[in-house]
């Protein structure tokens, strides 16, 4: 539940809404591209991993969590971890048929992702240095996140090494939805600093804004990331502009007729896109925020 506080947060940093100069607009809207009925396809498996991370670490350790589990059948579970509460469910392991490795993070509810996310305590913070060597102070992102991160990057980065030993892996994709999309994109900047001879990927679903405009530039320039927002999720346009964050490009956004669209660059404020269709926390609708994305609902 928002304290007073964190609900003057949310209003102000969701309706703050940067001016971009129409000639800059017209530009984004013409590099705006629809996704092809196979080049959606290609995100589903992945959006099962996503929703299979809400699963109980029992489940997903044995893959035996039910219909979540049966769309990725050929997976191979490596290890699993949380307890759901204080630190979120993850899980690690080889899929033969994408060809990659999997990091899934769990997500939680609406309210209590909007409440991490615009809280006034939860402050921008540098990296720390141990888990991120070599990443510049300048790069900051959201404390309640980082601390999330911290507490399972050890283990996933031990998990991660065995499965790449054990299937030869060349790729490592991972993906979270919501609270576990950020503790993902996190991954994505952590993982990468400790492994080196493999592919790196992040998919996130419904990701709030993790970090300053230093840790954007840094995700563009490092990370291979895709972001998908669904319809009118108030979350990704959580913590505001205002108080200094900002998304990194690779943002696609499911609009209200379905269409998938690639949205290019930072923030992009058109109306196809989610800062632009999604001024405010009033124009949003919470019941968006767990898809389905494409057939996916998240959830176990």
């Amino acid at each position: 539940m928002f304290s007073k506080r964190s609900l003057l947060t949310a209003v102000l940093g969701a309706l703050t809404v940067d001016a971009a100069p129409a000639l800059v607009e017209v530009s984004r809207r013409q590099s705006i591209t629809a996704l092809s009925t196979a080049q959606i396809s290609t995100f589903r498996p992945f959006s099962y991993f996503a929703s299979t991370a809400y699963c109980q670490p029992s489940t997903t350790v044995t893959w035996s969590c039910g219909a979540n589990c049966a769309a990725n059948a050929d997976f191979i579970p490596t290890a699993s971890g949380g307890d759901g509460s204080s630190v979120q469910f993850w899980y690690v392991g080889f899929s033969p048929s994408q060809n990659t490795v999997i990091v899934a993070h769990q997500g939680t509810d609406t309210s209590k992702i909007e409440a991490d996310a615009t809280d006034a305590d939860a402050f921008l913070e540098t990296l720390n240095t141990s888990l991120f060597p070599g990443v510049s102070s300048s790069v900051k992102a959201h404390s309640g996140f980082a601390n999330e991160q911290a507490k399972t990057a050890t283990a996933i980065l031990s998990a991660v090494q065995s499965t790449i030993k054990t299937h030869s892996a060349t790729a490592v994709t991972v993906v979270g939805h919501s609270l576990g999309a950020a503790i993902a994109l996190l991954d994505g900047v952590y993982l990468p600093l400790h492994i080196s001879g493999v592919s790196f990927k992040t998919i996130g679903y419904g990701l709030p804004r993790v970090g300053n405009q230093a840790f954007a530039d840094y995700v563009d320039s490092h990370l291979d990331l895709s972001h998908i927002n669904n319809k009118e999720d108030i979350v990704p346009i959580v913590p505001g502009r205002f108080l200094g964050y900002a998304h990194p490009s690779g943002e696609v956004h499911i609009m209200d007729n379905n269409q998938w669209v690639s949205c290019p660059g930072q923030d992009n404020t058109s109306t196809e896109c989610t800062v632009g269709d999604v001024p405010n926390i009033f124009e949003g609708d919470t019941s968006d925020h767990d898809g389905p994305y494409d057939t996916v609902t998240m959830g176990c």
